[in-house]
């Protein structure tokens, strides 16, 4: 009796932590969905908003290594394979923002959040190489529907050569260097913390990017009052309150998890370019929105049943 009892304490709390972990994860592609919108309100070059993004996002976490002794200490420890590892895991993460807001100037917000989120297929088959993970068929199906739905939001948006295939192309690449990027984190961050993670990444996408803008003459200052608040607003909400939130869940959630709720950004996006930029909703991008939701729920649901499954088979094993 006692046993069972245990059995069931094991269980509700891992699936306990599981919804306490999907919540966070909610919050921080809500966050994460503004990004987007403060990209194309900027008027700066997509090099510059990049760079300041990071740069700003570094600022902010730099008075928590500079006033915590332990973060210090724990990046003086790290081994050159994994410092290594962690400057790759940020510069992956500057190319993705060159690449995507880059791809805002070129195409609609619908056509560029779409294609970026397209990273669940890249997700997938770097999880089974890398980390051997194999998803159950509830999974797989509610991702391969998210996937469908993004494609219908983003069917009626599509311009088909020009200008517009430029900005698809690079939203496209961005969602595969993105994944590589959350690859990365999964790995590192099972023996590193948050904040020294994310402190060493932010500042080698900032030095990447700000080398980047120098090389291309990009200027460093000059733009209007506007462009530094969205600058921040990118820091604080998108990357902070998003990013960051992400990089703290990776620890826990694998890579594929993650780049499947990130298809719900999409949703958060159309939604905010609508109150925000007068963007106006379209029938597919309603219907495409619900089957993102219902897609991301059965996929979620999946990797709940295999969290029960494996506490089940754990406890026969006790």
């Amino acid at each position: 009796m006692k046993l069972f009892l245990f059995r069931k304490d094991v269980i509700f709390l891992k699936n306990s932590h599981k919804i306490i972990h999907y919540l966070f994860l909610f919050f921080g592609v809500l966050a994460i969905s503004t990004s987007a919108i403060f990209v194309k309100l900027s008027t700066a070059p997509a090099p510059i908003i990049a760079t300041y993004r990071l740069v700003f996002s570094t600022l902010m976490i730099l008075p928590v290594i500079l006033f915590n002794k332990k973060y210090i200490l724990e990046i003086k420890k790290l081994k050159l394979k994994q410092l290594a590892a962690v400057f790759s895991s940020g510069i992956f993460l500057a190319i993705h923002y060159i690449l995507w807001f880059e791809s805002l100037h070129f195409t609609s917000v619908a056509s560029s959040t779409v294609l970026v989120t397209m990273q669940p297929l890249f997700a997938f088959i770097g999880s089974y190489f890398f980390f051997g993970e194999r998803l159950k068929k509830l999974s797989l199906f509610g991702g391969f529907l998210s996937i469908f739905g993004s494609c219908i939001i983003g069917f009626g948006d599509f311009k088909i050569g020009g200008i517009a295939l430029i900005g698809d192309i690079l939203a496209l690449l961005a969602a595969g260097v993105i994944t590589a990027y959350f690859l990365i984190g999964q790995s590192v961050r099972k023996n590193l913390s948050l904040v020294a993670y994310v402190f060493i990444c932010y500042l080698s996408s900032s030095i990447f990017l700000l080398a980047y803008s120098v090389i291309l003459k990009y200027p460093l200052i000059g733009y209007a009052n506007s462009d530094w608040l969205w600058f921040f607003c990118l820091a604080l909400i998108s990357t902070i309150l998003g990013q960051t939130v992400l990089n703290w869940l990776i620890k826990w959630l694998s890579a594929s998890t993650i780049s499947m709720s990130i298809l719900g950004e999409p949703v958060g996006t159309c939604t905010l370019a609508f109150l925000i930029l007068g963007e106006s909703i379209s029938y597919n991008q309603i219907i495409g929105s619900l089957i993102i939701l219902i897609g991301i729920c059965i996929f979620l649901i999946g990797q709940t049943v295999k969290v029960k499954d494996d506490s089940s088979s754990n406890s026969k094993a006790v």
